[in-house]
């Protein structure tokens, strides 16, 4: 299948992937869109984990207020530089999560800090994005790795409602 300016553009469009990675994962795919997005995945996951050392010198702090005023979460958000923690997709991003964090009310960041009683659903980063529930949070974030090149991690969250 020959890959045309018109699939890239509709991978990256789906994907926010830079457009040279959108057309190396539609060639080996053989133009499969589905195979595209499960490679840029895989891709995703494998360069996250490769920048996982380095140092978080930059990020945003972000908030949603639910429109009945009765749940809102705050939500620490860090990056390498400010270059990225000023960009536009990485204040929304930010605020993508912190809105999850208003609406499922997670209790504990990552496994480790839930301990063994902890169940799955209790955990930010396992738990499947509201917005996409096919990506979980720590999906999500991987995907802005890629996507920005540098490394992205919450560093803490805070939801309050109104009893």
């Amino acid at each position: 299948m020959e890959i045309t300016t018109e699939l890239v553009k509709s991978l990256r469009d789906k994907t926010g992937v830079s457009v040279m990675q959108c057309k190396k994962a539609l060639e080996e795919s053989g133009g499969d869109m589905d195979k595209a997005v499960a490679i840029l995945a895989e891709k995703s996951a494998d360069i996250a984990s490769k920048k996982g050392d380095r140092t978080l010198g930059a990020g945003v702090i972000s908030s949603y207020i639910h429109n009945t005023g009765n749940v809102g979460a705050m939500v620490e958000l860090l990056c390498e530089t400010d270059f990225v923690a000023k960009n536009e997709e990485f204040k929304t991003l930010a605020r993508d999560i912190a809105m999850h964090i208003s609406a499922t009310n997670p209790q504990f960041l990552k496994a480790d800090d839930a301990g063994a009683e902890a169940v799955p659903e209790s955990v930010l980063l396992t738990q499947s994005f509201i917005k996409n529930p096919e990506v979980t949070i720590t999906n999500l974030i991987q995907s802005a790795v890629q996507k920005f090149g540098e490394k992205i991690e919450v560093s803490r969250f805070v939801r309050y409602s109104v009893s």
